[in-house]
């Protein structure tokens, strides 16, 4: 396969709810992970949800940043997808750091051509369960309990 990305999916669980519903401090969170990654900040949206909640997203040189708050769980699930230079891997710890996640689940995918596993035509009945194949194609980089 001609890796063209990396994709990076955090879940991070036990997270202070005031930092999570904080969209001051998720937009600077952010910033600092697009420092950490060594990316290039194109643009940044960031939205506070009512009555709790925030979701942001960074439009990077290398392709983006997103971040979704649960405060109320303590949770907040994050995705970052870089081609190209950078290094998504620092990006991501950074933002753990920055909210304080105590546990967390972080997944790397490599993006690209000529993909080596067949991908069925949906996935939506859980097909995922159905082709171990194609969950085991991504590379979990660390668990923390």
């Amino acid at each position: 396969m001609k890796q063209l990305g990396t994709h990076i999916v955090v879940d991070a669980w036990q997270c202070p709810a005031d930092i999570l519903n904080d969209p001051d401090l998720i937009r600077q969170a952010i910033l600092d992970a697009i420092a950490a990654g060594s990316a290039t900040l194109i643009d940044i949206c960031v939205h506070q949800f009512s009555p709790h909640g925030v979701t942001a997203t960074a439009t990077l040189a290398e392709s983006h940043i997103a971040i979704h708050t649960w405060p109320e769980y303590g949770y907040f699930a994050a995705d970052l997808f870089f081609c190209g230079c950078g290094e998504p891997e620092k990006a991501a710890e950074m933002l753990k750091t920055r909210l304080e996640a105590k546990q967390t689940r972080v997944q790397e995918f490599w993006r690209g051509m000529g993909y080596p596993v067949p991908v069925p035509d949906t996935i939506s009945d859980h097909t995922w369960n159905k082709v171990p194949e194609i969950a085991s194609s991504s590379k979990l980089m660390s668990t923390v309990s």
